[in-house]
């Protein structure tokens, strides 16, 4: 995949380290994805507010989570200013939505893309509710099954979803939302949805908070949708074996055989070249209250 065109548009520093050892990928190749899909990566980063995940060695080490926008990025970077009450100073978040941000952060070893629900504009009110299921077998099958029985209830609460492959072993479900509720009342929401769920599929699915008393059920991840958590961004890469992406799909690509490694950073241009799945995601946007009264009369 490596090509050194990005080199024209933005100075990559050691742009030959390699990042996936095994599939030889470096870092010139992830900024370079991320020039080349960032036309459909634009909208869901899009004045979001940002968390980074830096990985300065790839595959080959540690990384880290850094809030503040980390110098050597360009000085028009917009960021959005947030207090924390847990770290007692205001935070100067990054906020996406320009190329040259995208670019400067996989230089920095920014390997996937956290984003908010919110935008810098509206915050703290989503434009998404946000499910993570996270399969404790660590069989990506048992995450998409769950997937499908999730989306069985949100028909019934007649709410549009749309989901993806976490990058991981997981799966995402995003829903957009009018803005309106709070990040509180859509984790509400979230929250209770995810309760139920869970209580009439007691073998399958969980909401624990103990990692310990999962068992191998699917976690249902609803914290995602708090004010200032973050999650995968759809087509995010994961520093993950085989360098796998966020990758949108159809409902009808949900499938337990589906392998999600089968998107990754050396084939992914192909998939680019189908249709969107989720042409119509902001298109979609539905009132979340009408939901919250369903959910209420089951």
């Amino acid at each position: 995949m490596r090509t050194d065109s990005t080199s024209a548009l933005f100075r990559v520093s050691n742009p030959d380290k390699v990042f996936w050892p095994e599939e030889g990928y470096t870092k010139l190749d992830l900024v370079n994805f991320y020039r080349d899909v960032f036309p459909v990566l634009q909208p869901y980063v899009n004045d979001r507010i940002l968390t980074l995940e830096r990985c300065p060695n790839g595959m080959l080490g540690d990384c880290f989570y850094q809030k503040e926008k980390p110098p050597g990025m360009p000085p028009n970077t917009p960021t959005k200013t947030i207090a924390s009450g847990s770290a007692g100073k205001e935070i100067h978040y990054v906020v996406g939505g320009a190329l040259e941000t995208q670019l400067a952060l996989a230089n920095l070893a920014c390997i996937p893309v956290h984003v908010s629900g919110s935008r810098a504009k509206t915050f703290p009110r989503p434009d998404w509710v946000c499910f993570d299921l996270d399969p404790e077998s660590g069989k990506f099958a048992d995450a998409a099954k769950a997937c499908l029985v999730l989306k069985e209830v949100l028909d019934a609460l007649e709410l549009v979803s749309f989901p993806k492959t976490s990058g991981s072993r997981g799966m995402h479900i995003f829903i957009p939302i009018r803005v309106g509720p709070t990040a509180d009342e859509v984790l509400d929401f979230a929250r209770d949805l995810a309760r139920r769920l869970a209580a009439s599929y007691p073998k399958e699915l969980t909401v624990e908070n103990a990692i310990a008393a999962r068992g191998d059920r699917v976690y249902l991840d609803v914290f995602r949708n708090g004010s200032v958590q973050t999650v995968a961004s759809p087509y995010s890469v994961r520093r993950k074996p085989h360098a796998p992406i966020s990758t949108p799909l159809a409902w009808s690509e949900v499938k337990a055989s589906l392998d999600p490694t089968r998107f990754n950073l050396g084939n992914f241009r192909a998939r680019l070249r189908r249709k969107d799945p989720w042409a119509e995601f902001f298109r979609s946007r539905q009132t979340l209250r009408n939901a919250v009264s369903r959910l209420r009369a089951i």
